[in-house]
């Protein structure tokens, strides 16, 4: 099925918001991650879409007696599942642009930017993301060259896979918000150039801003088309409910609207994008807490990515010499960014890929919990990928959240010992040693990075392994169990969003957030859970995607 294609159907079988009827289900194994109650055959809920029995089927007749239940068939429910780091605006725009993930090669790019260019306007910014220079011949990045004979009067502005770098063409640098030739660098940023100073055409990190200040925004009806899109993809996957990373006050608004009309299908906890509008809307308004929108916290960033080689190591990259990645602020101007959200009683998600991010940023979260000890807490570390081995207990002692996206592990296994040679992959993606050592662990995706399919997070964490490879898992130490997993993905990803006391399990008095999938995880093969669809996905009672038979 084309991309097109399988949107269109998304949105056609996630259904409208409506009046949640009081409801139940019986004949299904439910797995409620409650250890006071593990497993469960029936269900209900009230008008409030909370749960009001857990048991059987008898027991449900005789507690509610003849109220209408669904009958599941025998088939395996359970709670559901939380991202704890996503991008929902990202997803849906991405959406909307050239699709670049998978791309073998440059050519291979421009056939696909060809493809999406007949669909827009003449001369429109042509714009995709997804490309990764690492599955290409020779793995060098791209220039603006590479571009220029295909599309030489428009601008292309392409984001990289992760997100932390950008390509242009040359109408496109040319259109940049600033000069960029010379020698100068922005902090936290890589400007590429040739030997005569000229940029070549990508832009690591905060460099990408000047190009994205020429890119024209989109519109309110994109925008809410893009909405569309994301809700109805996390809901094709039994996303219930997501950490949003780094949402501006404008999209907060477009949000909170949606919620006031009974119009959001995923639970949104949405975290504020940095020093920017929404920080100051909530410091000085304090954390909002709608139906299905809250927001109470503050997203910054320590560095770039791995892959892009923008990830601030403590020591150099074993693959390039001489450069050991970006931090994106001194310890001072972090300190202070800390000190602010804290201080305005708000919770902070720093992402931090490289050791000497982690190091800086547990440094700082350590010192802004001594000055305000009367904060709320859970601060979390985003991503936490390669964090030197005495850091690693300085998590749990400041109770401080690993947010870790393990899909990340079996996408950047095929270079990761090639960026950091074979030592400092103690300290990479170390899932079960956090844990060890007393971290909470809250899973997520990171899309659309990555596939929005938490299924495929939930194998990755288990096997370490894509497509069967490598035999036994890469560095199989550090394997979750399933149980592990699953708990990452919904009752810990709720404790770190302040939500478990309301989702994340199934018990009496929470929320009826569920899905009904094909298969038991708890009787499938490991090598098999990255094939579990999802057929019905409810939140607070109300069916949100039901799949098509």
């Amino acid at each position: 099925m084309s991309r097109s294609l399988l949107l269109a159907s998304l949105l056609i079988l996630s259904l409208p918001a409506a009046a949640v009827e009081p409801g139940a289900i019986v004949n299904a194994r439910i797995h409620t991650l409650d250890p006071e109650s593990p497993v469960a055959r029936a269900m209900a809920w009230d008008r409030d879409g909370r749960i009001v029995f857990l048991g059987d089927a008898e027991g449900l007749e005789s507690a509610h007696a003849g109220r209408e239940a669904f009958d599941a068939g025998g088939r395996t429910l359970l709670p559901g599942l939380i991202d704890a780091h996503g991008h929902v605006m990202g997803l849906g725009l991405a959406r909307l642009q050239a699709d670049l993930t998978g791309a073998g090669s440059i050519d291979e790019v421009i056939a696909r930017l060809r493809e999406h260019a007949g669909q827009l306007p003449d001369g429109a910014w042509l714009t995709g993301r997804g490309w990764d220079q690492t599955l290409w011949p020779g793995q060098a990045f791209p220039t603006a060259a590479d571009l220029d004979e295909a599309f030489p009067d428009r601008p292309v502005w392409l984001e990289r896979v992760d997100g932390h770098a950008g390509w242009a063409n040359s109408v496109a640098l040319a259109a940049a918000s600033r000069d960029l030739s010379g020698d100068w660098q922005p902090q936290g940023g890589d400007i590429r150039r040739n030997d005569a100073g000229e940029p070549e055409g990508v832009l690591v990190d905060t460099a990408m801003r000047y190009v994205e200040d020429a890119v024209p925004a989109p519109g309110p009806e994109v925008r809410e088309r893009a909405l569309d899109l994301a809700l109805a993809e996390m809901s094709r996957f039994g996303v219930t409910g997501v950490h949003d990373m780094g949402v501006s006050l404008e999209d907060f608004r477009m949000f909170r609207e949606r919620d006031r009309a009974g119009d959001l299908s995923v639970r949104i906890t949405a975290f504020a994008d940095g020093d920017e509008a929404m920080f100051g809307w909530l410091c000085e308004n304090g954390p909002h807490a709608g139906d299905r929108l809250k927001a109470r916290s503050v997203k910054l960033y320590a560095d770039g990515a791995l892959g892009s080689r923008g990830a601030a190591l403590l020591d150099d990259y074993s693959d390039d010499p001489g450069n050991s990645g970006l931090l994106f602020k001194s310890d001072a101007e972090l300190q202070s960014l800390v000190d602010r959200a804290m201080g305005c009683g708000l919770q902070l998600g720093i992402h931090a890929i490289g050791d000497a991010a982690n190091r800086q940023v547990v440094d700082a979260l350590a010192s802004g919990q001594e000055t305000h000890a009367e904060a709320p807490g859970r601060h979390r570390i985003e991503h936490v990928q390669i964090i030197h081995p005495d850091d690693i207990p300085r998590l749990a002692d400041h109770h401080i959240i690993a947010s870790m996206q393990p899909i990340h592990a079996t996408s950047d296994m095929r270079w990761a010992e090639d960026r950091l040679g074979a030592d400092r992959l103690e300290g990479a993606y170390a899932w079960k040693t956090m844990l060890e050592h007393g971290s909470l662990l809250a899973l997520g995706s990171d899309f659309p990075v990555e596939p929005v399919n938490p299924w495929l997070g939930i194998h990755a964490a288990v096997t370490r392994q894509r497509d069967g490879l490598p035999p036994g898992g890469w560095r199989p130490q550090e394997a979750l169990t399933l149980e592990q997993a699953l708990r990452g993905f919904t009752i810990d990803a709720a404790r770190a969003g302040f939500a478990e006391d309301a989702v994340g399990s199934l018990a009496v008095g929470k929320q009826a957030d569920f899905i009904v999938v094909d298969a038991d995880p708890f009787e499938s093969e490991a090598s098999g859970l990255a094939e579990i669809e999802v057929l019905r996905t409810v939140v607070g009672g109300e069916t949100v995607f039901e799949a098509a038979e």
